[in-house]
């Protein structure tokens, strides 16, 4: 296990334990029932490495899915059983690639950083809350591509790309991408990406920006339409 003090910090919080003490830990964390970086609440959302994972869910619920883990032994059949297991059955299991940096590429910004509430930040972006990474065009002032930041705790933070589909090919989001983690980790957290198996593009952008892929996954429950 790596022992980045910083990413400890955050799966701690984050999760309510790390490293974990079994192959895999069922950790019960209040945090899973109170408003998360968007004001929603996430009720499930488990971190693994190679070697170790923690599955945090409600603590009303903790036994339950401990039980089922003690008699499944995996984590691959565990997961669809756990969105009815934890009370929520119209949600779906996800599994995702879950990266990390303390050395993002030295690519050259792209970006400014705005206001997410400011008027020209397109819809997308608002949530996340605070400062937003925007890329316009020099010559119109549309907008190209956008870096929100998942503000989890004071100890990580999650990043989220998008390009506009005419600005594709350029580069914009692995730049946008190592522009931001510098931020992040100039605030003392740890930058975090996460994206799904199937994403190569955006597999492509987290290498280009310096998130090596090092085995680790994220899983969770999807989330509320």
């Amino acid at each position: 296990m790596n022992a980045e003090p910083r990413l400890v910090a955050h799966l701690t919080h984050w999760l309510g334990g790390w490293p974990a003490t079994t192959g895999l830990d069922i950790i019960g964390n209040p945090a899973r029932i109170r408003p998360g970086w968007d004001g929603k609440t996430h009720p499930v959302i488990g971190i693994a490495s190679p070697e170790q994972g923690v599955l945090s869910v409600p603590p009303e619920h903790a036994r339950t899915v401990a039980e089922q883990y003690a008699e499944d032994k995996d984590v691959a059949v565990l997961g669809p059983q756990v969105p009815a297991l934890v009370g929520f059955p119209e949600r779906a299991w996800f599994t995702a690639v879950y990266r990390w940096t303390t050395r993002p590429a030295p690519l050259p910004d792209a970006g400014v950083w705005v206001p997410a509430d400011e008027p020209e930040v397109p819809d997308w972006l608002r949530p996340f809350g605070g400062d937003v990474l925007v890329a316009w065009d020099p010559v119109s002032g549309a907008y190209l591509a956008g870096v929100g930041v998942k503000r989890h705790d004071a100890h990580g933070h999650e990043l989220a790309v998008v390009t506009a589909p005419e600005a594709r090919g350029r580069g914009l989001a692995r730049k946008l991408v190592a522009q931001a983690s510098r931020r992040v980790l100039d605030e003392g957290a740890i930058p975090t990406y996460m994206h799904s198996p199937e994403n190569l593009a955006s597999a492509a952008v987290a290498e280009a920006a310096g998130f090596s892929d090092m085995g680790w996954v994220a899983f969770g429950l999807t989330e509320a339409h």
